[in-house]
């Protein structure tokens, strides 16, 4: 199986990053965690995105607030699927990452999620994977099964106390 890149431009952005490494984990996906950052370690992520493939990796996700390049830079490196978690500051709470990760210019594609989406940005890694490996399509198909039966349980709990 590939495993999933995850960087991110600050140890800040770490609570963020964990959530997508306990989902991974959580699917059996193999994972590795850096910290690069677009603007004061540029060789360190280029050579990262540049090797990913020949490493192993099938997908990397790349998590960075305010100017939040760390995705757009990884892309233009490489041309294995980026995804983009834009991180929430303190300044413009995520908006600034938000816009900086999801405007990429025609030809260096980054997928993004929501600001602070971690968990999604690892299950979409793992869709990305699955494309290709049928056992973890079986257990994403079975997490989903898992996720809609924990809403019908409340539902029925709502439904029993509340109806009338």
């Amino acid at each position: 199986m590939k495993k999933v890149g995850i960087v991110m431009g600050s140890d800040s952005d770490l609570p963020i990053v964990e959530k997508a490494v306990n989902m991974l984990e959580s699917l059996g996906v193999p994972c590795e965690t850096h910290v690069y950052s677009a603007h004061r370690t540029p060789e360190e992520a280029r050579q990262f995105a540049l090797n990913a493939r020949k490493n192993g990796f099938g997908v990397i996700i790349a998590a960075a607030g305010m100017a939040a390049h760390l995705a757009g830079a990884i892309a233009a490196n490489t041309t294995l699927p980026v995804i983009g978690i834009p991180c929430k500051s303190s300044v413009l709470d995520g908006m600034d990452a938000l816009l900086s990760t999801v405007m990429m210019p025609p030809g260096i594609p980054v997928a993004t999620v929501a600001i602070g989406g971690g968990a999604n940005a690892a299950l979409l890694a793992a869709q990305i994977i699955a494309v290709s490996d049928e056992e973890l399509a079986r257990k994403l198909d079975e997490k989903r099964a898992r996720d809609a039966a924990v809403v019908l349980e409340k539902d029925a709990a709502i439904c029993e106390k509340y109806s009338r």
